[in-house]
C-alpha cells in the first residue's frame, strides 16, 4: 500500500517526460478525487467555480510544468484589457486596447512556438548564427533562484488552443458580442478550464461565460451521454489510433522505401484515421468530463471523412478552429466583401495561417496551401456547375465525389505527418512506383490486425448518424449494472491493445 501511495505521490510534481494526459489511470485517480468533492459544493457557484479553476491551473501544472505562469499571465493581460475595452467611451482607446490584447497574445504565441522556426530562418538568409533564448526561463531562473535550462524553448502544452481562446474574449467584447466576466476568479475559470485546455475544442467566451453564472444541472441523460463520450473518446484514441500508429503508421512513415507502395497507401489511410481518432478522442473525453461537470462543450468534429467536397469537410473537421479562423480572421480581412479575386486571397492567406498554426515548419504550411487551394477551385466550380438544388445530385455522383474528396484530404496529410518533405517525397514515389500488387496478400496476412482494427476505425465513422444516435441513446436508457458491464468489457478491450508507453495526444504538439 505504501509503495502505490509512494508512486502516486510521483505524478503531484511535474515531469517533462511524464504530463497529466486523459489516458493515464493516474489522471482518472485526480479526477475522482474532483468529483468527489464536487458533489458537497456544486450547488454553490462561486465555490464551485473557484475550486475547478484552481484544480485546472494544477491539472496544466502537470501537464506543462513552470510554463503556466504564460496561462497566468494571459489571464491577468486579457481580464483587464476586456474591461478597458467595454468601460472605454472612446473608439480610438477601445481599438487600442484589443490590438494590444491580439498582439500581446500573438506575441507570446510567436516566441514559443515559432522563435527556432524564425532564428533558424533568418540564420539561413543572412548567413549569421544568432541562438534563441529563453526569456522566460531566465527571468523565473533570476525571481525564484531557478536552474532551468535558458538555451531550450520548450512549446508549452495548449497554448494555441487558450491563446486563441483569450483573443476571442478581447474581440468579442469590442464588437459588443459580450460583455466582461465579473471578476478575474471568473476569467481565470473560462481560460483554464482543465478538460479543454491542452486540446481544444476551442471554447468561444459567448459560449461558456454564461455557463459561469447558471446552476449546476445534469440530468440522468447528459450524465450517460457524458459516460459514453468518454468510453467512446479512450476507444477511439487508445483501441485504434494508438495501436496503429505504434504498430504499423510510424514505422512506415518512418522509412517509406523499407515498405511496398501498397503499404505506403495503407499507412497514408493508416494516418487519416489515426489523427482523426486522436483528435476526436480526446474532445469526445473533453466534452464527456465537463458534461459530468455541468458544463457543456460545442461539437468539433462531425464524421469529417464523409464529406462531398473539401468545404464540407472543413464544416466537420476542427470546427471550433474552422469557425475561429472564419470569424476572427477571414471575416475581419474583408471575407467575400471586397470581389472575388480579393475573396480568394483571403481563403488561401487563412488557409496558409491555419497551417502554421499547427506547427513551425513548411510543411504545415504546404498543407494548409493545398487546403487554400482546393477550396478556392470549390468555391469556383459550385459558381459555374452550382446544382439549383442539393438533391438534384445522385447518389452515384456524391459517393464519386466524396471518395475524391477523402483522397486528397489524405494525400495532404502526408505532409502534415512526414518529418521532413524528403520522406514525403519518398512516400509518394513509393505508392506510384513501387505498389507492387503481387505482395498484397502477404501484407494483409503479415499486418492483419492492424488492418481490421483499421477497417473497424472505417467501419464505425462511416455509420450512418441515425445509427450512432441509436447506440448512444440505448446506452443512455441501459440500467447503471449494464453501463458498469460495459465499461468494464471496453477497459479489458483497450488493456489487451494498449502500447507500453502511452502515445502523447497528436494536437498537443500544436
Amino acid at each position: 500500500m505504501l509503495e502505490i501511495l509512494g508512486d502516486f505521490s510521483d505524478y503531484l510534481v511535474y515531469e517533462e517526460n511524464r504530463p497529466l494526459i486523459f489516458t493515464q489511470a493516474v489522471f482518472w485517480v485526480f479526477f475522482g478525487g474532483v468529483i468527489f468533492i464536487y458533489q458537497f459544493i456544486y450547488r454553490y457557484n462561486n465555490i464551485r467555480n473557484i475550486f475547478l479553476m484552481l484544480f485546472s491551473m494544477y491539472f496544466y501544472y502537470l501537464s506543462s510544468g513552470y510554463y503556466f505562469t504564460l496561462l497566468i499571465f494571459s489571464t491577468f493581460v486579457d481580464y483587464y484589457l476586456g474591461k478597458f475595452i467595454y468601460y472605454s467611451a472612446e473608439p480610438s482607446k477601445r481599438k487600442l486596447y484589443v490590438t494590444l490584447s491580439v498582439l500581446t497574445n500573438l506575441g507570446v504565441l510567436g516566441y514559443f512556438k515559432y522563435a527556432y522556426f524564425f532564428t533558424d530562418t533568418f540564420n539561413t538568409i543572412a548567413g549569421t548564427s544568432i541562438e534563441t533564448t529563453n526569456y522566460l526561463a531566465l527571468l523565473l531562473n533570476n525571481l525564484l533562484n531557478l536552474s532551468i535550462d535558458v538555451s531550450r524553448i520548450f512549446l508549452p502544452v495548449g497554448i494555441s488552443f487558450y491563446t486563441f481562446q483569450t483573443i476571442s474574449y478581447s474581440v468579442d467584447i469590442y464588437r459588443g458580442r459580450l460583455k466582461p466576466v465579473n471578476n478575474i476568479l471568473d476569467f481565470a475559470f473560462y481560460v483554464s478550464f482543465f478538460p479543454q485546455l491542452v486540446a481544444g475544442p476551442i471554447v468561444r467566451a459567448t459560449d461558456f461565460v454564461p455557463q459561469i453564472y447558471k446552476e449546476y444541472k445534469i440530468s440522468n441523460e447528459d450524465f450517460g451521454r457524458g459516460i459514453f463520450l468518454i468510453i467512446s473518446g479512450l476507444v477511439k484514441k487508445i483501441f485504434i489510433s494508438d495501436y496503429i500508429s505504434v504498430n504499423f503508421v510510424d514505422r512506415v512513415f518512418g522509412n517509406p522505401e523499407g515498405f511496398t507502395g501498397f503499404e505506403n497507401l495503407m499507412a497514408v489511410y493508416g494516418y487519416s484515421l489515426q489523427i482523426y481518432c486522436d483528435f476526436s478522442g480526446y474532445t469526445d473525453i473533453a466534452i464527456g468530463v465537463a458534461l459530468l461537470l455541468g458544463f457543456r462543450l460545442p461539437l468539433n468534429f462531425n464524421s469529417p471523412y464523409k464529406a462531398v467536397n473539401i468545404t464540407d469537410f472543413w464544416r466537420r473537421w476542427h470546427i471550433s478552429l474552422s469557425s475561429w479562423l472564419r470569424d476572427y480572421l477571414y471575416i475581419s480581412m474583408g471575407g467575400n466583401r471586397k470581389g472575388k479575386s480579393r475573396t480568394y486571397m483571403h481563403l488561401m492567406i487563412t488557409m496558409l495561417l491555419g497551417g502554421l498554426w499547427h506547427g513551425a515548419h513548411l510543411r504545415f504550411i504546404v498543407w494548409g496551401g493545398l487546403h487554400g487551394i482546393a477550396l478556392a477551385f470549390h468555391k469556383i466550380w459550385m459558381e459555374i456547375f452550382k446544382p439549383e438544388n442539393d438533391k438534384d445530385e445522385s447518389f452515384v455522383s456524391k459517393l464519386i465525389s466524396g471518395i475524391i474528396t477523402f483522397h486528397f484530404v489524405a494525400f495532404c496529410w502526408i505532409f502534415f505527418r512526414a518529418d521532413t518533405f524528403e520522406l514525403a517525397n519518398k512516400m509518394i514515389l513509393q505508392i506510384y512506383h513501387s505498389f507492387r500488387p503481387e505482395v498484397i496478400y502477404e501484407a494483409l496476412v503479415g499486418y492483419r490486425n492492424v488492418f481490421l482494427i483499421m477497417a473497424f476505425g472505417y467501419i464505425l465513422h462511416w455509420l450512418p448518424t441515425q445509427w450512432k444516435t441509436f447506440s448512444t441513446e440505448t446506452f443512455i436508457k441501459t440500467p447503471d449494472f449494464a453501463k458498469a458491464t460495459i465499461i468494464l468489457a471496453v477497459m479489458l478491450a483497450i488493456f489487451q491493445v494498449k502500447s507500453s508507453a502511452l502515445q502523447p495526444f497528436i494536437y498537443f504538439q500544436f
